[in-house]
């Protein structure tokens, strides 16, 4: 059995222009111990998803209209927020974009990593520092002893980053979902980052959601991907047959737009683009969502939404395209 398994989720948005369907019908399973990436541009759903899994979506105007969001046997969709915090970092930790914006400012970064603890595990304060000190280590903060009652202002971008993940990982959660975890941070820092990522995930066994738009980070760190597009799932493969033998065209689309050392010294080619945008998810239009900007859309493209069907073991796609082959 899977440790999550999103089944059917539509996270609908009330705006004054009428009903945002961010995310419109979404079906994912992550596997204890797997490391699976959701990717896709920006606006594409995958931090909806991610924020729906707990509810951390403003409601109003968020709501979760349909679906389900199975953790352990347990659907997570009917559950209060009190409920929810029950499993908000003892269960499933998260990881959020931007540092700064998540940690409190007029808090220690100790405060803040021990009150997981004091609120999910019988210790002292004694006792929740001294687990703080250790997570502190685990990350590389050095003197963290020290540290521990340091601001949030008093750390670098990097240091920060590696305070979310210990603050996510405090109490030993069996799923993690990290949200574009290295965005704000230089390319150095992000190697840095995505190795702690991947040393802490087997140090504790636990499974790790990892949401970006960076195909390079994906091909490092997944067992399995999820492409999303405009709120849907367009393509789920394991990561080698994704890179290897890509179908969808918007996956395509996005692999062409990574640069290839190894082929660019000798070919100096220019890098694909995909044209247009993604589509503004107010009233959209019938058929495939990215049929506008696909270089190989058909009248039934416009007309009919692609069902999606496995086209291999494993590997599953929401496109036309698939069906006439």
């Amino acid at each position: 059995m899977a440790l999550l398994d999103i089944k059917g989720l539509k996270t609908h948005f009330t705006t004054d222009d009428g009903i945002l369907q961010a995310v419109d019908g979404v079906d994912i399973s992550i596997n204890r111990g797997e490391t699976l990436c959701v990717v896709g541009e920006s606006g594409c759903g995958k931090t909806v998803t991610a924020m729906s899994i707990l509810k951390l979506i403003a409601m109003p105007p968020g709501k979760i209209v349909a679906g389900e969001i199975i953790f352990e046997g347990r659907d997570l969709v009917p559950l209060s927020s009190s409920e929810l915090d029950d499993i908000r970092a003892k269960e499933i930790g998260f990881i959020f974009q931007e540092p700064m914006t998540s940690l409190n400012p007029v808090l220690t970064i100790g405060e803040q990593i021990a009150e997981s603890l004091r609120r999910h595990e019988a210790v002292t304060r004694k006792q929740a520092l001294e687990r703080t000190i250790e997570m502190l280590k685990l990350v590389q903060i050095p003197n963290a002893a020290g540290r521990v009652h340091h601001y949030p202002h008093q750390f670098s971008g990097g240091m920060r980053q590696r305070v979310m993940i210990a603050m996510a990982l405090a109490c030993r959660p069996k799923l993690v979902i990290a949200d574009e975890p290295t965005t704000a941070l230089d390319v150095t820092i992000q190697a840095q980052i995505l190795d702690l990522l991947q040393d802490m995930k087997e140090r504790f066994g636990m499974a790790v959601m990892l949401i970006t738009h960076a195909m390079g980070v994906v091909a490092e760190t997944a067992q399995r991907v999820v492409v999303m597009y405009a709120g849907k799932v367009v393509e789920e493969a394991p990561v080698d047959e994704l890179f290897g033998n890509p179908r969808h065209p918007y996956t395509q689309g996005l692999i062409r737009s990574i640069p290839r050392i190894d082929l660019d010294a000798a070919h100096k080619t220019r890098l694909e683009a995909i044209g247009g945008s993604v589509p503004i998810l107010i009233n959209p239009t019938p058929g495939c969502r990215f049929a506008p900007r696909c270089k190989h859309a058909m009248s039934i493209c416009t007309q009919t939404e692609p069902r999606q069907r496995e086209i291999a073991p494993g590997h599953r796609m929401a496109c036309h395209l698939g069906d006439a082959q």
